[in-house]
């Protein structure tokens, strides 16, 4: 997955795959690789979202200092 990817740009894209699989637009042999790919996104944005967490935290943080 590319660095520079944004959270909402790997949203856009997860719930692209998300809606091909619930209108039964995949095929039986892409199946696989987009699922594959889904959980890629998944785990890019449960990361981006807690090192945002952790960021805002600890500037909330020195904010109380």
């Amino acid at each position: 997955m590319k660095a520079t990817k944004t959270y909402q740009q790997a949203m856009d894209e997860l719930d692209a795959i998300v809606s091909q699989i619930e209108n039964d637009e995949l095929s039986i042999d892409e199946l696989s690789s987009k699922i594959k790919k889904a959980s890629e996104l998944i785990t890019f944005c449960k990361d981006k979202l807690r090192k945002t967490d952790e960021e805002v935290e600890k500037m909330l943080n020195d904010i109380e200092l």
